[in-house]
């Protein structure tokens, strides 16, 4: 006997894919990918998303981790097409259709112990043998099965497999791939205090929603034999598969903590864009062309396809992300940045609470306009910028190499002398000042500007000059030149 999956269901099948995230924890950047590829495929083909949460691991499973998997979609704009569904709300389903297999002959109740399990499989392996479960109470008498429930034996439920043929999974991604029924075990489908197992429940809820495509990641690959056949032995057609490659470190190594964040929470909270990690993330195993970096997400509803997900694995490198994001920051109009810096100057403490006036967001606007090209994550702000809300601090580079350097006291004299006489504080009147002072002291333009930007900012490297000299005002920026005076041996 050979079963197989299907790769067409033809035109007139509506689409309908699912996104089943276990709320053990947070969403991995994996199965952000997941969910993205299964959005960008149920839009593309005008089909329905599906999120389903997979809760019946009832020790881990979290309202919290539910809650931050619900966060998390949201931020990166992934919405679903209809209300949020939990497995623990379909444990009678279950049971059901568990009970009507084992009518059907197509599952058993097992009433081995974990210990009698252990053993066996503990013993198999001492002979070489597969570890996997030796089917003992698959044909069991029905004096048998009375005489374990005399000994009060909870009986978990097992799927009678397949022995002999082939099951054959024609996968969107991976292509044929073909298993051996014989080396498939008979797995629980139900444990002894009515709970499903994965394997099967995924198989329920696919069937009973009308899953038409099934998006994972190449870990459940080995999980389709089984969950084929009971399918079939549902009396439902399997759904197509495409299995996505694993995403590795930098060092071709799994993803892991190791490698640094890996949870989405994590991306949003350092200051990455939804925008960016989408885009990232499509690009984790799929390609439109060898060349286009930058999309949007119309573009990779527009664009996206099964058949461009490649088969190898895709490596996850930061360097790339923040270089995307730094894009994206940069396609953001100055009024959107700065909507976005307002809650990080206030988190820092650079900004009060309470409602700004309209001088106050011109300024802050004139801060992000200077600093928008700099920016690789929102919270660079931050060191960027503070010198603009609190009272000047040196660090030792600007010290050392800028303010305590021969000649850095005369240059803070006579710029403050250049810039006080000048007309209106501008950007373009204050450069062409300071130009005019470096020919005056013959001087190249960077040994002139240097001291000043430490004197400003307290560092060697810093916003725009001539316009952080604007925005700081002639006033401030004056008292700043003497502060740092006040610094210098002669």
């Amino acid at each position: 006997m050979s079963t197989k999956t299907k790769t067409d269901r033809g035109t007139d099948t509506p689409i309908k894919v699912r996104f089943a995230p276990s709320p053990t924890g947070y969403l991995h950047v994996g199965g952000a990918r997941t969910a993205l590829y299964n959005w960008l495929f149920a839009r593309r083909m005008g089909g329905e998303f599906i999120l389903r949460i997979e809760d019946t691991d009832r020790k881990r499973s979290t309202e919290d981790a539910i809650h931050g998997i619900i966060e998390s979609m949201s931020w990166l704009g992934l919405d679903w097409d209809e209300g949020l569904s939990r497995q623990t709300d379909r444990l009678d389903l279950y049971s059901s259709l568990a009970n009507g297999l084992i009518e059907s002959g197509r599952a058993y109740h097992c009433y081995c112990s974990p210990e009698e399990l252990q053993e066996r499989r503990l013993a198999a392996k001492m002979k070489g043998e597969p570890p996997g479960y030796d089917r003992r109470c698959r044909d069991l008498s029905p004096e048998d099965e009375a005489a374990f429930l005399a000994e009060d034996r909870l009986p978990t439920i097992r799927f009678r497999a397949d022995l002999e043929g082939e099951t054959v999974v024609d996968d969107l991604v991976r292509g044929r791939v073909v298993f051996n029924n014989a080396e498939l075990d008979d797995l629980i489908i139900m444990r002894p205090d009515g709970i499903p197992t994965y394997n099967f429940a995924v198989v329920v809820d696919d069937h009973d929603m009308g899953i038409t495509h099934v998006i994972r990641g190449e870990d459940h690959l080995s999980n389709t034999p089984r969950q084929i056949q009971i399918y079939l032995a549902l009396g439902s057609e399997p759904p197509i598969f495409a299995h996505l490659s694993m995403i590795l470190g930098t060092d071709k190594a799994p993803l892991s903590k190791r490698h640094g964040a890996t949870s989405v929470e994590t991306f949003r909270d350092d200051g990455y864009l939804p925008e960016a990690m989408l885009n990232f993330l499509a690009l984790l195993g799929w390609s439109w062309d060898d060349h286009t970096t930058l999309f949007s997400l119309d573009d990779l509803v527009e664009k996206f396809s099964l058949e461009k997900v490649t088969k190898s694995p895709a490596v996850f490198d930061t360097d790339k992300l923040d270089w995307m994001n730094g894009q994206y920051i940069r396609e953001l109009t100055i009024e959107e940045l700065t909507h976005s810096l307002i809650p990080l100057w206030r988190e820092a403490g650079l900004l009060s609470g309470g409602d700004l006036d309209s001088s106050e967001i011109l300024r802050l606007r004139s801060i992000a306009a200077i600093c928008r090209e700099r920016l690789v994550k929102l919270p660079d702000i931050i060191e960027l910028t503070d010198f603009f809300f609190r009272p000047v601090q040196y660090d030792a580079k600007a010290l050392d190499k800028a303010l305590k350097k021969e000649g850095a006291k005369e240059v803070l004299q006579s710029a403050a002398a250049k810039l006080g006489t000048i007309g209106e504080w501008t950007t373009a009147a204050i450069e062409t000042g300071l130009r005019e002072l470096a020919d005056e002291l013959e001087e190249k333009p960077r040994k002139v500007f240097q001291p000043i930007r430490a004197a400003i900012s307290g560092r060697l490297v810093s916003p725009p000059l001539f316009e952080s000299l604007e925005i700081l005002g002639r006033e401030e920026s004056l008292a700043r030149f003497r502060k740092a005076e006040e610094l210098l041996i002669d």
